[in-house]
């Protein structure tokens, strides 16, 4: 089974090359698709370095974007290009290790061995198993799943989770290109989608640890995306991709 783990970044040279030695070790294959948003840092040259120095340099691939273009449309670019390769299974991960990389093997294990179509590392789905949060971005975070699931009957606890491994076959019937949202309410969509399609959705404890290198990309603005467009999302048809 051919497995990739796409990672956005935007001024992570601090931690992607930790990142790619991480994921490369892992004794499942995994192959890794970072798509660089024109970080100013030269994260996109490290990449690049690590693909010239390493001996499994072939499966490190790098796709550049000239600025940042937003999170959503980042990992819709890597779905395609997956899509295209042929990869059987399609993770999501951050590059600042809040998603501890070893927990892929375990999102992987949930679809390819327990039957589930999309596994979800899930933050809340056992209690609020997260570290180094500020209390008010906890409650934030937890609030805003609970919001989502009131509003669309979603029954997933961690609705706003970005570490997440998709079988090939859900990004197929999900019709990408009327995935609307950019910021984190991306994150949303995607679930919603492939759950109002009737695929089997599964949550899988993590902990999650906030970085202690970088800066976060958070800001008013995703919150605000998501919240106004959760309500949208709730009038829509879901309907699959006709290619």
């Amino acid at each position: 089974m051919k497995k990739v783990v796409i990672i956005p970044t935007y001024n992570e040279i601090e931690n992607i090359e930790a990142m790619i030695d991480r994921v490369c070790s892992l004794p499942g294959g995994f192959d890794l698709l970072v798509i660089d948003d024109g970080s100013p840092d030269g994260t996109a040259a490290a990449v690049r370095r690590a693909i010239e120095r390493r001996d499994d340099g072939h499966r490190i691939h790098l796709l550049e974007r000239s600025g940042k273009l937003g999170l959503g449309t980042a990992y819709l670019t890597g779905f395609r290009w997956a899509l295209e390769q042929g990869y059987d299974y399609v993770f999501e991960m951050d590059c600042d290790f809040s998603h501890d990389p070893d927990d892929l093997e375990r999102l992987y294990r949930a679809c390819a061995e327990e039957g589930a179509d999309v596994a979800i590392g899930s933050r809340y789905v056992t209690g609020v198993n997260v570290i180094n949060w500020p209390i008010g971005r906890v409650i934030m975070s937890y609030y805003a799943s609970a919001y989502v699931r009131r509003v669309l009957g979603m029954p997933v606890r961690d609705c706003t989770a970005g570490f997440v491994c998709f079988r090939a076959e859900v990004l197929r019937t999900i019709d990408l290109d009327r995935i609307r949202m950019r910021g984190y309410g991306f994150q949303i969509e995607m679930k919603y989608s492939a759950w109002k399609l009737g695929f089997r959705l599964t949550e899988v404890p993590i902990i999650f640890t906030d970085r202690t290198r970088g800066s976060s990309k958070m800001s008013s603005g995703i919150f605000g995306e998501a919240f106004w467009g959760v309500l949208r999302m709730r009038l829509r048809k879901i309907r699959p991709s006709q290619k």
